[in-house]
């Protein structure tokens, strides 16, 4: 009973975080610098770990696929589940799980760093509430960088799939029926499901994040501690609520 109540009253003080860093939209303007700052921060490093693994793992679902349907006569559609994969499921988990390890982590440390060093203190001190000026920033800066990143994901993971499809020898698939079969059944609505789930995954990561450093007390010894305790929730977030979005979305 102690835990339940526990995890609702987190749960409580992070939608109150959540609704107190909305209401200070309007001075995001006034922040343009941290927000650039920090857009640089999550794209710059981020791009690259996302287009590898997206690569990889297209081509993996290449020679899956490829494996599996090669005695049915229907190589000529292995380009149709890659795109399909990609774009609604795998390019948005994937990034969102990226975007964990790489940006939350760093957030959630940063900013528990701040508390635990009491600059957080300081801040309330002045009179400058944390959430408009450490949260806010990054809020906007993770929902402007994902779309990036997932467009990244997608086109690197179709590409993947196509070096696969045309370079082993027992699928032997031209790039043309491959990105034939692609486009004849992606539609615009696809990348839109796939943005909103990333765009989702995005936001809660970061307030995650966000919320865990920001309540982070006690040494040095916890900050670690939060960090990890950033990374399993996030990761356990994106799974549970992409069951939901996908049921919504369908």
């Amino acid at each position: 009973m102690k835990a339940l109540l526990e995890l609702f009253e987190w749960i409580g003080s992070g939608v109150q975080m959540a609704l107190k860093t909305m209401s200070y939209i309007p001075s995001l303007p006034r922040q343009w610098k941290r927000l650039l700052e920090q857009c640089l921060f999550m794209g710059y490093a981020t791009v690259p770990l996302v287009a590898i693994l997206s690569f990889f793992i297209g081509a993996v679902l290449a020679l899956q696929i490829g494996y599996s349907i090669m005695d049915f006569g229907a190589k000529q559609y292995i380009g149709t589940i890659i795109g399909l994969s990609m774009v609604r499921e795998l390019s948005p988990v994937m990034t969102a799980i990226m975007v964990t390890g790489r940006v939350g982590s760093a957030v959630t440390a940063e900013l528990a760093s701040m508390k635990v060093y009491q600059e957080v203190d300081a801040l309330r001190t002045m009179n400058i509430p944390p959430e408009r000026f450490l949260v806010l920033p990054r809020l906007a800066a993770i929902v402007l960088v994902i779309p990036v990143l997932l467009i990244v994901s997608v086109v690197t993971g179709w590409i993947g799939g196509q070096v696969v499809c045309e370079y082993v020898d027992w699928i032997d698939l031209s790039s043309d029926l491959y990105y034939n079969s692609l486009k004849s059944f992606i539609k615009i609505d696809d990348l839109t499901d796939g943005l909103i789930k990333a765009e989702l995954f995005g936001v809660g990561i970061l307030l995650i994040s966000s919320h865990l450093g920001l309540r982070t007390s006690g040494g040095p010894r916890e900050i670690g501690a939060a960090v990890t305790r950033a990374v399993v929730v996030c990761i356990i977030f994106v799974l549970i609520f992409d069951y939901f979005i996908t049921n919504i979305l369908i």
